[in-house]
């Protein structure tokens, strides 16, 4: 696969894993389809970026060091509107409800 390059017009798609392998994943599938990911892997360091790099999109998983997941999407969702899929291992159907 060819990676087409970068620019300014490129979708910015946040990924916030703490599972190295799951996060290399998603990087790679997103860059051959000619997205601009960037991984942030605790929940600590979300914030921050968000408010001074908003991205297009946030894959955001539900358990991670620092900052969980829901308390990250719901902190994110008092200054800004970008669209946030959640993401997670857990199976339990409340877990789904959420």
């Amino acid at each position: 696969m060819t990676e087409l390059p970068i620019d300014e017009n490129t979708p910015r798609i946040l990924i916030v894993e703490d599972e190295p392998k799951l996060g290399q994943l998603l990087i790679d599938y997103l860059r051959a389809a000619s997205y601009a990911p960037t991984l942030i892997n605790h929940g600590d360091k979300v914030l921050p970026y968000v408010r001074q790099t908003p991205p297009d999109l946030i894959l955001l998983d539900l358990m991670l060091p620092g900052t969980d997941g829901l308390t990250l999407c719901r902190e994110i969702r008092r200054f800004s509107d970008i669209p946030i899929v959640m993401v997670t291992a857990k199976i339990e159907e409340i877990d789904r409800l959420l």
